[in-house]
């Protein structure tokens, strides 16, 4: 049977949940309780740090159920093309509820006549409709658009949270680690919860039992 990766199974499900990005959430959490949602959103911010995660987390909060939730690939969806088709899917109703949420990851990926055309959808969207931009490359989305959205800077999580995240899905996963193994961990990590929990993984496979050595984690 295969494994669900470490990254997917210590996802966030709920803002309490959430470490590192407590700016975004306090704001986004007022939000769903005076119901002040804006019709667009931006999160930007290094990879790995949960930007999808509260994209998701954000849409369940406001009762958004899984089939009113598209998730796009920006870096595989970057035509014109794909862009015209969300425009006409926009204007159906959503399933179940009040909303539909569309979260386009990587948004920077697409082309300049994409972004023209996400524009024109941004400027006048339906009322059921919330669009949630994600990227890691802010500077390269156009100034118009970045104008018509609610734009969060994700933190990077500092080398003490991502070691504390470390030390607690290994405990979790019922392994033996050393402090030197989770401080190199969280270093090779560079800031990313998903590159420590995929690198924790590849030790915990290569390691031929449950206690995890510096030596290990380095080879």
């Amino acid at each position: 049977m295969m494994q669900i990766a470490l990254y997917r199974k210590y996802r966030p499900g709920s803002f309490k949940e959430v470490i590192g990005q407590e700016h975004i959430v306090s704001v986004l959490e007022n939000e769903v309780r005076t119901g002040k949602i804006s019709h667009a959103y931006l999160f930007s911010g290094s990879r790995g740090i949960g930007k999808t995660s509260i994209a998701r987390i954000f849409a369940k909060s406001l009762g958004v159920r899984q089939d009113d939730i598209y998730e796009i690939d920006g870096a595989s969806n970057r035509r014109i093309e794909d862009i015209r088709a969300i425009r006409e899917a926009v204007h159906t109703l959503p399933y179940h509820g009040k909303y539909k949420v569309y979260i386009i990851d990587e948004v920077h990926m697409l082309t300049a006549e994409a972004f023209n055309a996400l524009l024109k959808t941004l400027e006048e969207p339906p009322e059921h409709v919330i669009f949630i931009l994600a990227t890691t490359e802010p500077q390269k989305l156009p100034d118009t658009v970045i104008s018509r959205c609610e734009h969060f800077a994700f933190r990077k999580p500092s080398h003490k949270l991502i070691l504390g995240a470390v030390v607690e899905v290994a405990k979790s996963e019922g392994v033996k680690i050393d402090r030197g193994s989770v401080s190199l961990i969280a270093t090779l990590a560079d800031g990313s919860f998903r590159d420590a929990l995929s690198t924790l993984q590849k030790v915990i496979h290569s390691s031929p039992d449950n206690t995890l050595s510096e030596g290990e984690v380095e080879k």
